[in-house]
């Protein structure tokens, strides 16, 4: 399995971007998909989170309102709507796959998810 990150880039506070992450290798409709993200100098962060169904959905609370997380098993690819961006959402965005579909564990922990993209950077300027 592979996991291909994309959509990054250099935006102002209050503006929108999507995060793109195409899957390749397996068999796409039947993974958990989760967006994780790294500041700087900090540890790595859950940012959201899709089963296999596309019926769980999870966020972390910075997130809330703003991020939306979806999936297009047609185009075997996970989505990271992100609006009305802070400053503080600069980081490496990773997208991760768990094979299982989210179905056990906490979807927020990174040991749940056995393949990981390479990351794209987002930086939002103030």
């Amino acid at each position: 399995v592979q996991l291909q990150a994309s959509g990054g880039g250099l935006v102002q506070a209050g503006e929108s971007l999507r995060l793109s992450c195409a899957a390749s290798g397996g068999t796409f409709s039947t993974y958990g998909m989760g967006w994780f993200r790294q500041a700087p100098g900090k540890e790595r962060e859950f940012v959201a989170s899709i089963s296999w169904t596309g019926d769980s959905i999870y966020s972390v609370d910075s997130v809330k309102g703003r991020f939306t997380i979806s999936r297009d098993n047609a185009k075997n690819t996970v989505y990271l709507q992100m609006n009305n961006l802070k400053p503080e959402d600069t980081a490496v965005y990773y997208c991760a796959a768990d094979l299982a579909g989210l179905r056990w564990g906490l979807p927020s922990n990174g040991r749940n998810y056995e393949y990981w993209g390479q990351g794209t950077q987002l930086t939002v300027s103030s």
